[in-house]
């Protein structure tokens, strides 16, 4: 049996992670997963695919959900009152028109400071509204196409007796890692589970990009791998695939240590 061994909430896209003993899930994922944007002056996101110092960014939205700091190296913490309110500005996320609250011209000189150009911090509308298409359909905030991503330990250990030396788990992003599976990649075959008091089921496989080739402490490319020796073992249609999207069937809390009961495999 599978037990939650990690958890982590992704509050800026593309920066770094919140780690977090448990999360509080809903439709979208977990509270404030993927809800802030960094966007160029037009409005066309940006992530670590080409920028990749985003990693360096530390987020942490406060308890009571009204403010959020922002960290890096060798900066003054930039600590920024949410915004819901504020104007609709139209942003692009994989060419895909929605509406983001720009969130001040202080936390976008910040930005412009960590990430050398002219970039703004927008979050997503409360009226937000968005599909995220699969074998079982779900919402999400800005993430890429799923509330949640699923990783086991498992798979990674199988990638890393592959590439003959260790990489982090951080590599990847997951929302939840597992442990208790001694063969990788038995997530593929996950269709419908129950975990802590949340009911989830498979979207899709989650396809890679050049984000897995990027140094997550330090913020900077660090070749090939590991996108090269995936390319070995893990083609699947549309790209090279390690780990799963999920969808959220009914919301709940997950806590590390609660264990996967799966109702249905594939």
């Amino acid at each position: 049996m599978a037990t939650i061994v990690e958890l982590a909430s992704y509050p800026v896209k593309s920066c770094a992670a919140a780690a977090a003993g448990s999360l509080v899930v809903g439709p979208a994922g977990p509270a404030h997963d993927r809800a802030f944007l960094i966007t160029d002056a037009d409005g066309d996101f940006r992530t670590q695919r080409v920028l990749p110092r985003m990693a360096v960014i530390e987020p942490a939205v406060a308890a009571d959900g009204t403010t959020l700091t922002l960290r890096a190296p060798d900066v003054e913490p930039c600590v920024v009152p949410i915004d819901l309110s504020g104007p609709r500005t139209p942003v692009s996320l994989f060419g895909d028109p929605f509406t983001g609250i720009d969130q001040g011209d202080e936390v976008a000189d910040w930005l412009g400071t960590v990430l050398e150009g002219t970039y703004r911090l927008m979050r997503v509308p409360p009226e937000h509204e968005r599909v995220t298409k699969g074998e079982t359909d779900g919402t999400a905030s800005y993430a890429d196409s799923s509330p949640l991503m699923l990783l086991s330990l498992a798979s990674l250990r199988g990638l890393r007796e592959r590439l003959g030396h260790d990489l982090p788990m951080t590599r990847f992003r997951p929302n939840v890692v597992v442990d208790g599976w001694d063969e990788p990649h038995i997530e593929d075959r996950l269709r419908r589970f129950r975990v802590g008091d949340a009911e989830l089921a498979f979207a899709k496989l989650c396809l890679r990009c050049a984000v897995v080739t990027v140094d997550q402490r330090t913020g900077r490319k660090s070749g090939p791998e590991p996108l090269r020796t995936l390319a070995t073992y893990r083609r699947a249609p549309g790209g090279l695939a390690f780990g799963v999207k999920i969808s959220v069937v009914r919301g709940g809390k997950i806590s590390v240590g609660d264990a996967l009961e799966v109702d249905v495999w594939a």
